[in-house]
């Protein structure tokens, strides 16, 4: 299997973060197959994730996200996009970490901008003070994030076009493409990979 990619590209961060729009763009630019948990476990429930919460609650859309995550990760050569609560659970955590992680980080004034509007987030359509929610939730899980993060890339810092430039340049670091078009990198190891200055 010489030049098969040896990892999945995870893209983890709150709701608002650009997971879904950044994914799609790089899916484009390296020409890997998206993989989108929420995406992927409506497509098997036949219903919205707004539905399963509001049916089974939370703990029940985890414990689908969970093993959704376990599929979905054990194949590789992917760009798998998380729902913002997948990398709290702790069960999650090892399988996320299977893959090269990064996190598109947002300040919660920025989120809160992008979702204000936004009434598909079941955490947030819940709550009677969601901004206040959305903030807690950053505190919350940004530590978790950044544990898990292979690298950072402030995902409110310019186009969508630039967020997707400064995640190929880590990935073209990293040996895991060899060029913007997605070309796999043939010697590709998957016990070293770097994070970056």
């Amino acid at each position: 299997m010489s030049g098969m990619p040896k990892k999945n590209i995870v893209l983890i961060g709150l709701m608002g973060a650009g997971k879904t729009t950044i994914g799609r763009r790089l899916a484009q630019r390296i020409q890997w197959p998206l993989v989108d948990t929420d995406h992927w476990i409506e497509e098997r429930c036949g219903t919205s994730v707004a539905n399963i919460f509001e049916v089974e609650g939370e703990a029940g859309f985890r414990a689908r996200e969970s093993k959704a995550l376990a599929e979905i990760m054990a194949t590789p050569g992917q760009i798998v996009t998380t729902g913002g609560g997948a990398p709290v659970q702790k069960a999650n955590r090892p399988l996320i970490a299977l893959g090269f992680v990064v996190y598109l980080q947002a300040q919660p004034r920025q989120l809160w901008q992008r979702l204000r509007h936004d009434a598909s987030r079941p955490l947030l359509t819940q709550s009677d003070d969601p901004r206040t929610t959305l903030e807690t939730l950053y505190e919350a899980r940004d530590p978790v994030y950044r544990e898990l993060a292979t690298v950072i890339v402030p995902s409110s810092q310019g186009s969508p076009s630039q967020v997707v430039s400064q995640v190929l340049g880590h990935l073209l670091a990293a040996g895991l493409i060899s060029n913007a078009s997605g070309e796999v990198y043939h010697d590709t190891d998957s016990t070293s990979h770097a994070s970056g200055p």
